[in-house]
Parts: C-alpha cells; sequence; structure tokens
C-alpha cells in the first residue's frame, strides 16, 4: 500500500495556481524532480525494547501504597489541574496549593522552569502524608525551547528516524525543566483540509501516520523511562478526532467501525505497541457516544483487545463536556459515565474530585475501578523514577539553540520539510534556483514575508521569535552574494483581510525582475488553529490575486499555511498556461 498525504500545489512562473488533492508517493515524486528534500521510501523498523511499564516488583509496590491510601487520596491521583488556573486566567482553584501539600493533585501542567516544577513538587513530596510525586506534563508538540516544524511539516520528509531525533531533543530540552509528560504526539489521520489541527498531525494517511507515531514514542520515551531525559507520550485524540464534520473542531462524527478500526485506529494501536505510557481521549462524539464516554474505544479496544497498560487522560474539560453531547445532566453523572467509560485521570473539569468519592460510597462505582485508574497513574510514574528522583536539577538555563547540534537538526528537519512540487521554466531555464540571469531585482511579498512571530508555528512551546530567521532576513544577504537586491512589502495581512498595502506592492511587483510571494494560513501563529479557514482562505486568495492580477514578471509562491488550503479551481486572474 502506498501511503498518500495532503500537499499543497505549488507552481512557478507567471501563472500559477494552488489546488490541494492527495497524492500518491510515486506520483509525488516525479513532480517533485526539483524538490529541496528527496523523498525516500519509509524504512521498516524493528521497535526498540521499551521498558515495561509493569512488573512483579512494581505491581507490588502498589498494592503497598494502594493500602495506606484514603479513598480521598486515591482520587486525588485522578485529578489534573493546569498550574495557570490556580491562579491564573482560567477556571479558579480555590486553595490550589492547599490541594496538592493534601495530595489532591495527580497531576500539573503548563509549568515550563525548573523553579516552578520543583516548588510545586517540594509542597506535595513535604506537605502531603504519602509523599506521592506530582506528574508535571506540556503540550510539546513540535518541540520545547528548539522549534522544529509542524508536525504535518516533518510528515512531508517520509523520514521517521529524523522525526524520533526531533523528538528525542525535545525530550531532553523539557525534562531539563522537571516535565516528564508531553501530550503529543498526535495521531489522528485528518482528510478534511477545512479542520484546523490537521497541521499537528501527519495527515491523511493510517500507515505513515502509524510510522511516524512510532517514532514520536521512541523518540520522547527513549530506551526506558526512568532516563532523566525522558518523557512519556500521550498519543492524542482517542478516537475519530480527524473525522469531524466539516472540518468543524468537537464537531461529531458518523464511523463505521471497519473504518474506525481500518483508519483511525491503526496509528494509535502503533503507539501503543510502542509502549505509549498515556492516551487523551477526544472532544468528538462516535456515532452519537462520546469519544471520552466510550466503553467500547476507551476499555473493549484499548484496555482489553490491545493490553494498554497505562493510563487514559481527557482532553482540556472533555470530561464536563460530554455534558453538552446530551449523555449527562449534571456533573455527578458525567464523572461517572466518562470515569467507568475508562478515562482515568480529569483534566481540568473539577468533576472527580468532588463526586467521585460520593459516587463510590452510594456504590455507583465500584472500588475495584478506583484502584485500577490509581494503579495506572502510579505505574507510570514509577516507570518514571519519580518517587526516587522527583525534583530536577538546577543547572544554569542554557538556551539550546546556540547548540551546534541543535542547530543542525532543525535545519535538517526544515530543509527536508520542505515539497517543491513544480518548477516551471523561464526564459528556457527553470526558474528555482534564482540566480542573476533572472534578474538582479527580487520582491518579496506577503503576511509572512518578515514575521517571525507567524513562523514559529501553532504550539510552539517555549520557543522565541526573538531566535527566528525571517524570510526577509536569510534572503537578503545570500542575493546579496549574487550581486541582487530584495525589496519587501506585506501587501496583505495573514487574513487576507487587510488590503491597505496592496497597491504598494503591486508597484514594487512591477519593477521588480521576480516576485516571491509568502502567503500563510490564518492561525498558524501561537494559537492553536481550530475550526475551519475557509473564509479567510478564500480572502488571501482574493487579495493575492488582485496583487498579482497585472504581474508579468516571473513568481513563485511560497505557502508556509500548516495546512492544504482548499481550492475552487484557477484564479480568474492567474491565466492558463
Amino acid at each position: 500500500m502506498l501511503p498518500t498525504v495532503f500537499v499543497d500545489f505549488i507552481r512557478i512562473g507567471p501563472n500559477a495556481r494552488r489546488e490541494t488533492t492527495p497524492m500518491n508517493r510515486t506520483h509525488r515524486i516525479a513532480l517533485a524532480i526539483c524538490t529541496v528534500a528527496a523523498l525516500a521510501v519509509l524504512p521498516t523498523y524493528v521497535a526498540a525494547q521499551a521498558t515495561p511499564l509493569s512488573s512483579p516488583q512494581t505491581e507490588a509496590r502498589i498494592d503497598a501504597l494502594l493500602s495506606k491510601m484514603t479513598l480521598e487520596e486515591k482520587v486525588g491521583q485522578l485529578n489534573q489541574l493546569s498550574s495557570g488556573s490556580l491562579t491564573g486566567p482560567q477556571r479558579e482553584v480555590p486553595d490550589g496549593d492547599a490541594l496538592i501539600k493534601s495530595g489532591m493533585v495527580g497531576s500539573l501542567f503548563n509549568s515550563v522552569t525548573f523553579k516552578e516544577t520543583n516548588a510545586y513538587q517540594k509542597e506535595a513530596m513535604e506537605g502531603s502524608r504519602l509523599h506521592i510525586p506530582i506528574l508535571f506534563g506540556f503540550d510539546v508538540i513540535h518541540g520545547f525551547r528548539t522549534t522544529f516544524p509542524i508536525p504535518l511539516g516533518l510528515s512531508a520528509s517520509w523520514d521517521p528516524a529524523l522525526v524520533e531525533q526531533t523528538a528525542r531533543l525535545a525530550a531532553q530540552e523539557a525534562s531539563s525543566q522537571g516535565i516528564r509528560w508531553t501530550f503529543s504526539p498526535m495521531v489522528d489521520v485528518a482528510r478534511d483540509p477545512r479542520w484546523g489541527r490537521i497541521a499537528e498531525g501527519a495527515g491523511e494517511d493510517p500507515y505513515l501516520g502509524s510510522a511516524f507515531a512510532r517514532a514520536y514514542v521512541r523518540g520522547y520515551q527513549g530506551s526506558r523511562l526512568d532516563d532523566a531525559s525522558s518523557i512519556v507520550a500521550c498519543a492524542k485524540h482517542f478516537v475519530g478526532y480527524g473525522a469531524a464534520e466539516g472540518g468543524r473542531d468537537y464537531n461529531t462524527t458518523e464511523i463505521s467501525e471497519r473504518t474506525l478500526r481500518g483508519v483511525y485506529l491503526p496509528p494509535f494501536h502503533a503507539a501503543v505497541d510502542e509502549g505509549a505510557g498515556t492516551i487523551m481521549s477526544a472532544f468528538n462524539s462516535i456515532n452519537g457516544v462520546p469519544s471520552s464516554a466510550n466503553p467500547f474505544t476507551l476499555t473493549e479496544i484499548l484496555r482489553r483487545e490491545w493490553g494498554f497498560q497505562g493510563f487514559v487522560d481527557s482532553d482540556w474539560t472533555a470530561v464536563r463536556e460530554i455534558m453538552l453531547h446530551g449523555v449527562a445532566n449534571d456533573e455527578e453523572t458525567a464523572a461517572k459515565k466518562s470515569f467507568m467509560a475508562g478515562v482515568d485521570m480529569d483534566m481540568e473539569s473539577g468533576v472527580y474530585l468532588p463526586h467521585l468519592p460520593d459516587l463510590v460510597k452510594s456504590g455507583k462505582v465500584p472500588m475495584e475501578r478506583i484502584d485500577d485508574a490509581v494503579r495506572r497513574i502510579l505505574r507510570i510514574k514509577m516507570a518514571l523514577g519519580l518517587f526516587e528522583h522527583p525534583y530536577v536539577a538546577e543547572s544554569a538555563d542554557i538556551n539550546p539553540t546556540e547548540l551546534p547540534s541543535s542547530r543542525d537538526l532543525v535545519r535538517r528537519a526544515a530543509e527536508e520539510s520542505f515539497v517543491l512540487l513544480e518548477n516551471r521554466k523561464v526564459g528556457g531555464s527553470p526558474l528555482l534556483p534564482i540566480t542573476p540571469a533572472a534578474g538582479k531585482t527580487v520582491e518579496l511579498i506577503g503576511p509572512l514575508a518578515d514575521s517571525a512571530e507567524d513562523m514559529l508555528g501553532p504550539w510552539s512551546g517555549q520557543g522565541s521569535a526573538s531566535d527566528v530567521v525571517t524570510f526577509a532576513k536569510a534572503l537578503a544577504p545570500r542575493l546579496a552574494t549574487e550581486h541582487m537586491r530584495l525589496v519587501t512589502a506585506q501587501g496583505i495581512d495573514v487574513a487576507g483581510l487587510k488590503t491597505d498595502g496592496i497597491s504598494e506592492a503591486a508597484a514594487l511587483a512591477r519593477s521588480s525582475d521576480i516576485v516571491i510571494l509568502a502567503l500563510a494560513r490564518a492561525g498558524t501563529a501561537r494559537a492553536r488553529p481550530r475550526r475551519g479557514r475557509g473564509s479567510t482562505c478564500r480572502a488571501t486568495r482574493r487579495s493575492s490575486s488582485r496583487l498579482l492580477s497585472r504581474q508579468e514578471n516571473p513568481w513563485c509562491l511560497s505557502s508556509l499555511a500548516g495546512a492544504p488550503l482548499p481550492s475552487s479551481g484557477r484564479p480568474r486572474t492567474f491565466r492558463r498556461s
């Protein structure tokens, strides 16, 4: 079977168009003769034997600890909070520090420095009765401090070994700050280009998605989870999240069991088979049943069929949100249904902590289910070595982007993520690479021409715009070595709605020898792209058409969209060749 991915056609020359289509690998290689990165056949991997999560010694330790825990302390392990919500603008948690000291918080996320993680950990280790460490998590999606191309871009490399290396570096950086859990990889198969979160995955093919799922897990978790530089992976969003109707995030899905097992489940199965320690349940419903309250997927398939030994975390407030799906009228019912379906940890909903103890006392939730969920969470904490080494060394804060090895890996990842699908001839020679023979003046137009913030991509972790070398800053000195000149103009904004600069950009284009148009999809900056962006994409396309409508000189389009963009055909201002 040939893996397929969504790609953007980038046609280069005076007459250009962009369209989106799934392409098989053979076709893609044939088109990409001049590609920046050579596309290779996916290698076959023999998975390194991961450290097993369970052993007789580990289970004996867990049994001993469970026997000492009160019901409330057990439920506390199932409670996950954002460190920002303790004092920040999210849902405020009264007496957050007191909850930690009383053992009522099993996990915190969004603490990003060793000073923060060590301070919270000290409260848990010294303040709580049983001294159970906190598990710190963070969205390490395409790098922590060092920012790599987005996952969809990395998938265009067709190189799982490269992705494994990027994940390993991200794990080393994150773990140095006390973060031992990442909410990655996102292994949702996505076939609707309108879905905003397509940027976070590997595209439309379950085979390709499975290969990268394994690579991310190997990179994050390393050969041993108790290595101080390893972090536990979390395959998300289980399951069918990428099948949201209309590309609308959180929307319902209708998926037959055959399609579920043949398309959407394989990447998750690959992640579990590779040893992923955690799974995140999704927001969507499948055939009317919320994914975060679905015993068929969370228990029957994940636990019984696949033998998953880790734990399931909900997505942000997903437990409470099953009420919006109409299957629970109140928080107590939502807590019961999600928990009994197989969601072990409640992220930010705050419904397990107040309601599960009463549900157990009333006989509606069996103690065996509580013990199983707590066992799974303690199993991960013990596998990470947190009981023996709860704190992270407070060493000098080194900027990893200054390390030659980090820079070399980022450069290689970026080069292999580029896809050049057509390089038309201009005057008998391909336009690219640009040489003095094509002219002396190059104009760079578009919102991504000189925007460091946007070039970080969504979910950029602790990446800093100050480290980014923008398109303009990289191109200008390169052209200067060829005695060529670069001029820049924004022309339009990312959404294609602010068009004040089009006239100026068009005038510069007419006086330039070559024009490069750098466009992006709205939402590609730090905020996560969520819902379909069809209207803003169309606005961008219309504005770019206006900008180039009278442009006769050679030009090329660089799309930094983070997703395939739909096209209704050739814009009328782009003449046929």
